[in-house]
């Protein structure tokens, strides 16, 4: 298998829509060339598992600026963070300059998205 990236050189991936393409990560099932851990493999359909994330996804507003997503600052910027171990999640911005704010602190910004679809499951 030819790996394209490493998540321990890249342990974020933007996924970038281009005229309803979507750049997918490439699979890392057999393990990263830095250490022996298998990680997740990437989604069998990228595009399905960014539609349905998008479709689920808690928030109308930007995680970071608080600005409406598809606002003033044209359509939303779609991230998916990745963690070893972990399942892939999808993060929306305003703009990519957001992005550099929230790799400071993805706990920090996580932990909203995490509550509001909390509080979306709630009912409140």
């Amino acid at each position: 298998m030819i790996k394209l990236f490493s998540p321990a050189r890249l342990p974020l991936l933007v996924i970038l829509l281009a005229g309803g393409s979507v750049a997918a990560p490439a699979a890392l099932a057999d393990g990263c060339d830095r250490c022996s851990a298998a990680h997740p493999a990437a989604p069998a359909d990228p595009a399905a598992w960014l539609a349905r994330a998008k479709a689920g996804y808690p928030l109308d507003t930007c995680v970071v600026s608080g600005e409406k997503l598809a606002g003033g600052m044209g359509s939303p910027v779609d991230y998916v963070y990745q963690e070893p171990g972990k399942p892939d999640r999808l993060v929306r911005f305003c703009c990519k300059g957001c992005i550099k704010d929230f790799k400071k602190d993805p706990a920090q910004y996580l932990k909203k998205i995490d509550a509001a679809d909390a509080a979306g499951r709630s009912g409140n």
